[in-house]
């Protein structure tokens, strides 16, 4: 009896449980056929309708198959320049051997008696794409559930599928339109005025170093800058001192994803320079009474600066564009570095890692553009030049050739500059038979905005650091003070500060780094 009971009891609960997945799977996705048909009517009975739309909808924007394939014959006879009518799209349909799949030829003559005039063409466009957004959000959202339920899902991994797939259908769907020029014209002069308050006649975000900020007025909203070296160039060192002036001296929120060093190495070049103390000794804990009482003094505006560090290993451009999203929504950062271009990885839902690594670089260079477009913030970029150089005679300038694995990060940058130290390569002279110990050069080798030119810095050695090369200029103080080095533990936790993200390298003592064991600039 209570066997029996029971199984009535899981009975009726089976029931009701198909009933309710019945409802949720008989549920029909959101959807508007009734604009489709319209819409595609429109569009084969006038042919100035097209242009209004081509860029509004996709195939994949309709819900019916069949729409898909009608939507997709036109968009190839309007890229081929052929004229769009009822008989045309019938002949292309028929040629590629989808006529009957559609419907035929009555179904296409039916989708023209549904519309009189394709006045509202445009509106019903948007609502057909507004369906379409729906649909993928409740794929994406299926999936997630689905994954979520499984054991062996990693959660993390499972977080940044989310996010990756959300930020996807937000890039794909909702674009910028165009803006008349009298819009465009009010927004420059007003750019124009506001610059005549700058003295310094800084526009951008400055980079501390005096000479350079005079030829490229600082680092340029929406700009990609390339900055590339040889090995021991100080590359890390000199973006290391750009983002530690715009961020301590003008308040400007920076972001730096540092794919080859630690956040906790990336942060003891800043207190080596900032303090003024040997990074020899800071790395060995090797400090007298008043270095101490230097290091403590010093750093502390350092750590309350608005620098955020993210030293997540081989990040993907998906990664790098969601966390750089974020930090312009949470804290407005004005300025994103990458250390450096060649440790990060392609988009790989998109094929970027079936080719060859030339052409993921190329991919990478295009999203970084396409990031600092979005976000209205300077993007820089460190590079790694090819072995050409050293195999040069001369003096081994660099030069644009010797970007290394793709010509496009040339064509993609707004302005590229080289970090030449020629005392490295045992010059003691240079043309105008100067010395040329303790200096350094930033060529701007491209300047989308402004003139070429080679900026002279000092390098400081053992604090591995750039300053100016004249003390009395306006960035004397900055010259004065900072720098980077390495060294082995800064802790700048609760202060509000420095912040490090969480990552595999953040997130695990032992998967940090080692100490440099020298004091070879990166």
């Amino acid at each position: 009896m209570e066997k029996g009971k029971s199984t009535a009891i899981r009975l009726g609960y089976e029931s009701r449980h198909k009933r309710e997945e019945t409802s949720q799977l008989g549920k029909l996705p959101p959807q508007a056929v009734d604009l489709e048909e319209a819409v595609l009517g429109a569009l084969m009975l006038e042919k100035n309708p097209l242009n209004d739309v081509i860029d509004i909808l996709k195939p994949e924007s309709f819900y019916k198959e069949s729409h898909r394939e009608i939507y997709k014959a036109i968009q190839e006879l309007f890229q081929a320049t052929e004229p769009v009518d009822i008989l045309t799209v019938t002949s292309h349909l028929r040629k590629s051997g989808k006529l009957e799949m559609v419907g035929g030829p009555y179904y296409i003559t039916q989708l023209t008696n549904k519309v009189s005039s394709a006045a509202n063409i445009e509106y019903h466009s948007r609502i057909i794409v507004e369906q379409s957004i729906k649909r993928e959000l409740i794929r994406i959202a299926s999936e997630i559930q689905k994954e979520a339920y499984e054991d062996t899902t990693d959660v993390f991994n499972l977080l940044d599928k989310m996010e990756n797939s959300l930020f996807q259908v937000s890039e794909t769907n909702i674009r910028k339109e165009y803006v008349d020029m009298k819009s465009v014209m009010s927004q420059a002069i007003e750019e124009i005025e506001a610059r005549k308050d700058h003295q310094d006649g800084l526009t951008g975000v400055a980079s501390g170093f005096t000479s350079l900020d005079r030829v490229t007025s600082g680092w340029q909203k929406s700009d990609l800058v390339i900055i590339a070296a040889r090995p021991g160039m100080g590359k890390t060192a000199f973006v290391v001192s750009a983002i530690r002036n715009a961020a301590v001296d003008h308040g400007h929120a920076c972001a730096i994803f540092s794919l080859e060093m630690s956040s906790v190495q990336l942060v003891n070049r800043l207190i080596s320079s900032e303090a003024e103390i040997e990074s020899d000794k800071i790395r060995k804990g090797n400090l007298a009474e008043h270095e101490w009482v230097q290091l403590v003094n010093k750093t502390a505006s350092l750590t309350n600066s608005p620098i955020f560090i993210d030293d997540t290993p081989a990040l993907s451009i998906l990664e790098l564009r969601a966390k750089c999203r974020r930090l312009k929504q949470q804290h407005d950062i004005q300025l994103v570095v990458i250390d450096y271009l060649q440790l990060m990885s392609g988009d790989t839902s998109k094929g970027g890692s079936g080719g060859n690594r030339e052409q993921e670089i190329a991919s990478i260079s295009r999203s970084l553009k396409n990031l600092a477009k979005e976000l209205e913030v300077p993007v820089i970029a460190l590079s790694q030049l090819s072995r050409a150089v050293e195999t040069r005679g001369g003096d081994k300038r660099p030069q644009l050739s010797d970007l290394r694995e793709s010509g496009s990060i040339e064509q993609d940058a707004d302005m590229v500059m080289f970090l030449y130290r020629p005392e490295y390569y045992g010059i003691t002279q240079d043309d105008n038979n100067m010395p040329t110990s303790n200096m350094g050069e930033v060529i701007i080798a491209k300047n989308r905005h402004g003139s070429l030119d080679t900026v002279q810095l000092k390098f400081i050695g053992k604090y591995t650091k750039f300053a100016d090369m004249d003390p009395n200029l306006g960035s004397a103080t900055y010259g004065s003070t900072f720098g980077s080095g390495t060294a082995d533990q800064f802790d700048a936790g609760g202060s509000g500060g420095v912040v490090t993200f969480k990552s595999k390298v953040n997130g695990d003592e032992e998967n940090k780094l080692p100490p440099q064991d020298n004091d070879v600039p990166f």
